[in-house]
């Protein structure tokens, strides 16, 4: 068990969760005082002691699900094991009928003799009596039979869930459910009883999906192993989901991650600026407060530094390849926006555009975002980046307004489509500014490629940032203040 649950925890800090070795010793302890059997207790007890945020619970339910797939007996892989636990199911269902009707209930025979329509029938009991322990022994059984999982065959879990869920037909079955609550209610639900059904009927269908899913993982693990497995699950945390390369499921878990990053961000750089370092001995005020030591300059005292909040102009290409960068960025920026003085933004694409009304007075970000990207006036030609031109429009319209006090932030992929750079514009920014930073969405191997030319505005930046994820992007507003 130890070398299991240490292979485990070695698997988790693979798959991207922060696990220290205090936290892997809290694991150990757990599981002292939980019965070993009890899988839902052993789950949520490591669960309890490895997992700090509730982004990662996901990555720590595949990773478990791999490592202790087959642990326990019902779990076991074994064609005997399910077709015997389908059939106690079978003759115990038989007998209770029997005993309604006044027959005996017979055993159903051997598993291979029961046709397609009758699995169906089992499996339509099933979900109408929500009973777990049958749904799990079908949806095993159903695996076996129209997964047509071969041992070493290179195919992947998806097209196994397919196949046997095309077979289960679980949306027909939910319907029949739907009449037959109908038929109990004597013809028709109201609205309200409909919707109580359906959702009912889902949440039941969901659950036998999840039965299937499991058993082809536990099928899968048994053939390829555990480490295999492990590798071939593994997905990002959202923190290090790529935004230029993010599916639709990984952008909603990027825009639920998105809300307490900021908050920490904001708690974080507040009490850096609160507990700054102290700054040079106060002369007056250390002879002043010693004359209660009998004048014994016995306790020094400093002068503490007043650093004032920056102001922020946040310059973002906004055109399809750095949109999703863009626009977390300037979600994260806008939500911490109470520690800086001021925040303005503008976006171009070949025309620039200021977009710092959208948000003012806007509590839902997200919306003044969705306008930056349909009402922005970026359009100069045919709708290319060209961060030439849009720098030079910058420069005349809004250069005079930056000072001393401000950080400018250029965010893109520096791709000019081969339009003069114009970085003459970057140079004179930094002579006015406070600080000039430009963050980059693409890895830095693919810098000043192509038509990259991210190196020749580097030259006149305080700092030039790779951030393709929430965690880069984290480190970076650290470095604002």
């Amino acid at each position: 068990m130890i070398d299991l649950l240490a292979g485990f925890i070695q698997e988790l800090r693979r798959a991207g969760l922060p696990v220290s070795l205090t936290e892997d010793l809290d694991a150990m302890e757990a599981i002292k005082h939980i019965p070993l059997e009890d899988r839902e207790a052993f789950k949520y007890a490591l669960a309890a002691t490895l997992v700090k945020s509730a982004a990662h619970w996901k990555a720590f339910e595949t990773v478990f699900e791999v490592y202790f797939s087959m642990r326990g007996r019902e779990y076991t892989i074994g064609d005997s094991n399910a077709d015997a636990e389908l059939q106690q199911l079978m003759d115990e269902l038989q007998s209770g009928e029997g005993e309604q009707d006044g027959t005996s209930g017979e055993g159903g025979g051997g598993m291979e003799a029961l046709t397609p329509e009758e699995l169906a029938e089992m499996l339509y009991k099933a979900m109408l009596n929500a009973d777990e322990a049958m749904m799990r022994a079908v949806a095993r059984q159903a695996v076996k039979r129209f997964a047509g999982m071969e041992p070493g065959r290179p195919v992947g879990g998806t097209y196994y869930l397919y196949r046997t869920l095309r077979n289960l037909d679980l949306d027909g079955v939910v319907e029949r459910m739907m009449e037959a609550a109908r038929e109990q209610a004597g013809g028709e639900l109201t609205p309200l009883e409909e919707r109580l059904e359906r959702d009912e009927a889902e949440i039941r269908s969901t659950h036998i999906k999840q039965e299937v899913e499991a058993e082809i993982r536990r099928r899968l693990v048994a053939d390829r192993g555990v480490d295999a497995m492990a590798r071939t699950l593994r997905k990002p945390l959202p923190e290090d989901v790529d935004f230029m390369h993010a599916s639709r499921e990984e952008m909603t878990n990027l825009k639920k991650a998105l809300q307490p990053l900021t908050r920490k961000l904001a708690v974080r750089l507040a009490r850096k600026r609160r507990h700054g370092r102290k700054g040079s001995l106060d002369f007056r005020s250390t002879v002043r407060h010693s004359l209660s030591y009998g004048g014994v300059p016995a306790e020094p005292k400093f002068k503490y530094p007043r650093p004032a909040k920056p102001e922020i102009f946040v310059v973002a290409d906004i055109s399809g390849s750095v949109a999703a960068f863009a626009r977390f960025t300037l979600q994260l920026v806008y939500a911490i926006s109470g520690q800086f003085s001021k925040v303005r933004a503008f976006v171009f694409i070949d025309g620039l555009d200021e977009v710092t009304s959208f948000f003012e007075g806007e509590e839902d970000i997200n919306q003044a975002v969705h306008r930056v990207n349909t009402e922005a006036d970026v359009v100069w030609v045919d709708g290319h980046s060209d961060y030439g031109h849009a720098l030079e429009v910058f420069h005349e319209r809004y250069g005079h307004e930056v000072g001393p006090r401000t950080t400018v932030l250029l965010l893109g992929d520096a791709r000019n489509n081969y339009h003069s750079s114009q970085s003459w514009v970057i140079k004179e920014l930094r002579h006015k500014a406070r600080h000039v930073y430009w963050l980059n969405p693409e890895p830095r191997s693919y810098w000043d490629t192509g038509d990259s030319i991210v190196g020749e505005y580097a030259t006149h930046c305080d700092g030039v940032y790779e951030c393709r994820n929430l965690r880069q992007l984290e480190r970076f507003v650290e470095v604002l203040t």
